[in-house]
């Protein structure tokens, strides 16, 4: 496949990717004060292994984008899935590791996105800063970090036994 081709069916992979997480974005539940939506955070670890980690990083970004656009998530939906595409892209592209990345995915998404999402609440959401504590997020987040990472790494074992992943590779390849 040749430079243009690659980067043709990449982009063609991230559009999917990104209606995947928004279409996922459906099936969300509660947990405090944060709306979960764990086939983001499947969709993040398939953008790692599949695309990179700038690609993970854009598709997390459009995804949050039409989500609020669609009512279908809050501003915290940026730092969340954003921070957990780029710290599990940055490990699988290091480390070609799927257990690493699942790491990376949840301390990525749970920890930095669910503490960044204080300024954000605070800033541009109205919560009064007394109200929440900077770690308010960091729960709901791993929740929905974790329930998404077990479902990616399911996804990628089967498709990488069904000589799936393989096939979707020669986008790599010289």
């Amino acid at each position: 496949m040749n430079r243009s081709s690659r980067f043709v069916f990449k982009i063609a992979l991230a559009g999917m990717f990104t209606a995947v997480a928004v279409v996922g974005s459906m099936l969300q539940f509660p947990v405090f004060g944060s709306q979960c939506a764990p086939v983001q955070h499947m969709v993040n670890v398939l953008c790692a292994v599949l695309l990179g980690p700038g690609y993970g990083v854009v598709v997390a970004f459009l995804a949050s984008l039409l989500r609020n656009l669609l009512s279908l998530g809050s501003l915290l939906a940026f730092p969340g899935s954003m921070c957990g595409a780029l710290l599990c892209g940055l490990i699988y592209w290091r480390t070609k590791n799927l257990p690493a990345t699942l790491v990376g995915e949840v301390f990525g998404t749970g920890i930095i996105g669910g503490l960044l999402s204080y300024p954000i609440a605070i800033t541009f959401m109205g919560k009064v800063a007394g109200s929440i504590g900077y770690t308010a997020y960091v729960v709901p987040f791993l929740i929905s970090t974790v329930a998404g990472s077990i479902l990616a790494g399911i996804l990628v074992k089967a498709l990488e036994k069904g000589g799936v992943l393989k096939a979707l590779r020669p986008a790599e390849s010289h």
